[in-house]
């Protein structure tokens, strides 16, 4: 018998924001890697691209002319996932094993910049906050409409998450159902708040700034960690400091403070294997069904799939698929490899040489 060590013993570590747990085996990040390496595009983008549907002044698929957006542009995906037309349903409750219904939204688009080669760690700050703006902006005027209850911000970077469009963008799915994710956190939330009359986000940022080993970036509003419960390797959550509820809450401060750690993550995602790092981010915040819910605590999740380099990524298979999320590295360690990447983009690093 050996006395437990987590930062070499497996373990499985519980995440209270959607009740799940995960398995973690920190002695397999020794092994060796011998499976498959992606291919990770070494191209210079233009800064306008003639043939990109999200460019300012080019034709998109539809066939609409884009405008000569100078700052960020948001208009309705052209093949969107959602629908608004309103679909009379009675549900037939005899089939049991045949559930569905159907599922009335609005699904968004918002190109960054007009830049189609710029991403968010090498834009300015101030351009950051623009973009802060329209997610605004966004959430409350979907968020007003009567039958949406929950606007989804995110963003997909990389071909190796499906961005099917270099030109840096985002997208916004509002609807009128909280999704299977959104739904799982609410309850928890709900349920912490109601037992202790505080935010679960706002003690445990708490107790992570004690602990301080899975802080990547801190200021005086928002921190990024590591997540205690990670799955991906690199895997990252940004968390206000005060317990606000959504986006539109912040102060002209905060809106500033949120733009900065923004930019600083990721830009240190980018500078850990020199190259535009690609991930899934998104935003979880209150629903809009015209209630208060003061258990919600603004935070934004990155999953970026990449693990030993910019060529080996992690896979979702087996045990993952059939018994529950999985993981090599350890959070504490993958937070300190982010923390200690520079907070001076690698290509900016190269011309200052």
């Amino acid at each position: 018998m050996k006395n437990f060590d987590i930062n070499e013993d497996p373990h499985r570590r519980f995440n209270p924001l959607i009740n799940e747990w995960v398995l973690v085996s920190p002695h397999r990040a020794k092994r060796p890697w011998q499976g498959q390496n992606e291919v990770i595009s070494a191209e210079t983008l233009p800064k306008h691209d003639p043939n990109c549907y999200l460019c300012p002044g080019n034709v998109r698929a539809n066939g609409v002319n884009n405008p000569a957006y100078k700052n960020s542009f948001v208009f309705d995906n052209d093949f969107a996932a959602l629908k608004q037309d309103e679909i009379i349903f009675e549900e037939d409750i005899k089939h049991t094993f045949f559930k569905a219904e159907p599922e009335q939204g609005i699904s968004r688009v918002v190109c960054f910049s007009p830049r189609h080669d710029l991403t968010l760690p090498e834009m300015e700050v101030s351009d950051i906050e623009n973009i802060v703006k329209t997610w605004q902006k966004e959430y409350a005027e979907l968020g007003s409409i009567k039958y949406i209850n929950h606007v989804q911000i995110f963003e997909n970077k990389g071909s190796v998450m499906g961005c099917s469009n270099p030109h840096p963008h985002g997208q916004i799915w509002a609807q009128s159902s909280l999704p299977t994710q959104v739904e799982k956190t609410h309850n928890s939330l709900k349920s912490y708040y109601e037992k202790n009359k505080r935010t679960l986000l706002e003690d445990y940022v708490q107790a992570e700034l004690k602990v301080g080993t899975r802080i990547v970036i801190e200021n005086d509003h928002f921190v990024a960690l590591v997540p205690f419960w990670a799955i991906w390797p690199y895997e990252t959550m940004i968390v206000s400091k005060r317990a606000i509820s959504k986006i539109t809450d912040f102060t002209a401060e905060e809106v500033t403070a949120y733009s900065k750690i923004l930019r600083q993550l990721t830009i240190k995602y980018d500078n850990l294997f020199s190259t535009s790092f690609p991930y899934s981010s998104g935003i979880h915040q209150a629903p809009t069904d015209g209630m208060d819910h003061p258990e919600w605590h603004f935070h934004m999740h990155f999953y970026p799939p990449l693990l030993r380099s910019a060529t080996v990524k992690k896979f979702m298979v087996g045990y993952e698929m059939m018994g529950e999320s999985q993981r090599d590295i350890t959070p504490e360690k993958s937070a300190e490899i982010i923390r200690q990447q520079s907070d001076i983009h690698y290509k900016n690093e190269v011309n200052i040489r």
